[in-house]
């Protein structure tokens, strides 16, 4: 099955900064009782700043 992600709508100058983000969807997202997404990526957008896109598993 093909993933079909989810852009965050906001995007970063550095590389850090959107690696923040990913990372604390992944490990700290269950502390405001959310489910953390399947698979968080960091892209590059054609202007250069950086983004951060997610998928959600079937549970």
């Amino acid at each position: 099955m093909q993933h079909r992600w989810i852009y965050w709508m906001k995007l970063y100058d550095s590389r850090f900064q959107a690696k923040c983000l990913a990372t604390r969807m992944l490990e700290d997202w269950w502390i405001y009782g959310y489910d953390s997404p399947e698979e968080v990526e960091v892209f590059r957008s054609k202007n250069g700043r950086f983004g951060v896109r997610y998928t959600w598993g079937k549970k």
